[in-house]
């Protein structure tokens, strides 16, 4: 048997998530987070405006700076947040979501209400899974 292999989906075209090689796979590592989904909802409470850096920092708690910085230069380097630095001392740096980032916000929104509304449930779910495999 030869090994398959796949292309990305030309522009335009939709991916295929159930292609091991679909590069779909890897965006929705990057947007399936916890941090990107904080990072847009704050962003997309502030458009069409701009954050700086701190601001989102603080907003987002528990967050560190490294893992901010790494999130916003993925969503940058894919479109969705936009970053402008204004020259001063020290540097102002602003983030913006993109047209193609406000449009990701309604899904992961979605998903952040279905995961507050279930929450509970997942919760108990796992105590009982916990509890059964703690009884074999």
């Amino acid at each position: 048997m030869t090994p398959r292999t796949t292309r990305a989906p030309e522009e335009g075209t939709r991916g295929d998530l159930f292609d091991p090689l679909c590069p779909t796979r890897r965006l929705l590592d990057r947007i399936g987070g916890k941090w990107t989904s904080m990072a847009v909802k704050v962003l997309a409470e502030a458009s069409p405006g701009e954050v700086r850096f701190a601001e989102l920092q603080r907003r987002m708690a528990g967050i560190s700076q490294k893992m901010l910085s790494v999130t916003l230069q993925t969503l940058c380097r894919d479109g969705l947040v936009s970053r402008r630095v204004e020259s001063s001392v020290p540097p102002r740096v602003y983030y913006g979501l993109t047209e193609l980032g406000l449009s990701l916000e309604d899904p992961l929104a979605a998903v952040r209400q279905w995961a507050e509304e279930h929450m509970a449930e997942i919760d108990r779910a796992q105590q009982l899974s916990d509890a059964m495999t703690e009884d074999t």
